[in-house]
C-alpha cells in the first residue's frame, strides 16, 4: 500500500511542477469561462452562519440567529425581498439584500420565520458545487503516520456531487462493495468569487467561507491503484456542514482545532496549524491549474489518527451502526451515522 502511494506522490509532484512552471504570472484574476459571476466590487455576505434546510419546497437557505434558524425563503416572501434564498442564488448574486432581510426579520419579531434548530432537517451546506477538490497528505503528522515524505506540491484529487451529505445524515456503507471504511476530519474551503491564476497574498479574498467536512473513504477501493478517486467518491462520502461560516467570522483558517470522534471516542485531535500547505497556498495553486468558481469546495486534508495509520493488527474498520462526529473550532459539529 505504501509503495503505491509513494509512486502516486512522485508522479503527482512531477506533473504539478510542469504545470506550475507553465502557469501565467500569479496575481491576475481572469474570467476563463463564460457566464455571470461576482466582481470583486460585489459584496459577499459577512457576519453570517448559514445553512441549508431541506423542506417541502426543496432546499432553502437558513441563517443561524439568536432567535433560531431564519427561513430565508419565508422571510423573502413576507417582506417582498429579492434576496437570494438558495446557496446557488447566493453564490451567483452575492449578498443582494440578504443582510438587510435578516436584520428586518430580526427587528420585526419574525413570527413564523424562525425555526428551532432541533427541528431543522439539514441539507449539505453547499448543495451544487461545480467542483469538489480534495488535498491528500496535507498534515505533517498524518504524512508521518503514513510513513511518507511531505509532498512538495499539493496532491489534488476529487469527489463529485453524488458524494455530498449533510449534518445528521447517513452513509450507506452496506451498499458499497468495500470493507475498509475510514474517517477523515477536514476543514473545507468554499469559494466566493471566480479565481484564476491568483497569488497567495490575495487568495483568501476569493473565499466565501469555511465548513466542517469529512472525507469519508473506503481504503480498499482507494488502494486498488495509485489513483485514489474510487475510494472517495461513493454516494454520501462527503458530509459537510452543518454550517457555512463566512470568512470574516473565522479569521485565520490556519489556527483552528479539529477533532473526529467515533461512537464518542476521540480518534483525531489536531490543529490546522499542522497543514503542510495552508489555505491561501491551496487556493492559489489550484487556481493556476483550473478556474475556481463560486461555490466550489476544497477539502484541505486530514490530520493524524486515521484508521489506515494504525498498525495492521489494530485496524478496526468502521461498520454500520457507527456514529461519527467531526468538530472544527468556530465551524460547528458535523454528525452522521453509518448504515
Amino acid at each position: 500500500m505504501k509503495e503505491g502511494r509513494r509512486q502516486f506522490m512522485k508522479q503527482a509532484g512531477i506533473a504539478g511542477a510542469v504545470l506550475t512552471s507553465a502557469a501565467m504570472p500569479a496575481g491576475k484574476a481572469a474570467a476563463a469561462t463564460a457566464g455571470p459571476t461576482l466582481k470583486m466590487s460585489d459584496p459577499l455576505p459577512r457576519g453570517m452562519t448559514l445553512l441549508t434546510m431541506r423542506t417541502a419546497r426543496g432546499y432553502t437557505l437558513g441563517i443561524k440567529t439568536d432567535k433560531g434558524i431564519l427561513d430565508v425563503a419565508a422571510a423573502a416572501k413576507q417582506f417582498h425581498s429579492g434576496a437570494p434564498t438558495t446557496t446557488d442564488a447566493l453564490f451567483a448574486a452575492g449578498d443582494q439584500g440578504l443582510t438587510a432581510l435578516r436584520d428586518r426579520a430580526m427587528a420585526s419579531g419574525g413570527k413564523g420565520l424562525f425555526v428551532d434548530e432541533d427541528r431543522v432537517e439539514f441539507g449539505p451546506c453547499v448543495t451544487n458545487p461545480q467542483k469538489i477538490l480534495c488535498v491528500g497528505l496535507n498534515y505533517a503528522r498524518h504524512a508521518m503516520e503514513a510513513g511518507l515524505p511531505l509532498p512538495e506540491l499539493p496532491i489534488l484529487f476529487n469527489k463529485f456531487n453524488n458524494a455530498l451529505n449533510s449534518h445528521r445524515g447517513t452513509v450507506r456503507v452496506s451498499a458499497v462493495p468495500a470493507k475498509n471504511f475510514d474517517y477523515e476530519a477536514e476543514l473545507v474551503i468554499v469559494m466566493g468569487r471566480r479565481a484564476f491564476n491568483v497569488g497567495e497574498a490575495e487568495a483568501l479574498s476569493y473565499v466565501f467561507g469555511y465548513a466542517t467536512g469529512n472525507d469519508f473513504t473506503a481504503r480498499d477501493l482507494q488502494n486498488r491503484s495509485s489513483q485514489w478517486m474510487i475510494g472517495k467518491a461513493s454516494d454520501g462520502f462527503a458530509p459537510v456542514g452543518p454550517y457555512l461560516v463566512t470568512a470574516d467570522l473565522v479569521g485565520d483558517p490556519g489556527n483552528l482545532k479539529i477533532e473526529c470522534r467515533v461512537n464518542g471516542e476521540v480518534r483525531q485531535s489536531s490543529n490546522t496549524s499542522d497543514l503542510v500547505f495552508n489555505c491561501a497556498r491551496i487556493v492559489a495553486y489550484a487556481s493556476r491549474l483550473m478556474t475556481l468558481e463560486p461555490g466550489d469546495m476544497i477539502f484541505t486534508g486530514t490530520p493524524e489518527g486515521v484508521i489506515a495509520g494504525y498498525p495492521k493488527d489494530r485496524q478496526v474498520w468502521l461498520k454500520p451502526g457507527d456514529k461519527l462526529t467531526t468538530t472544527i473550532e468556530k465551524l460547528g459539529e458535523l454528525r452522521f451515522s453509518l448504515v
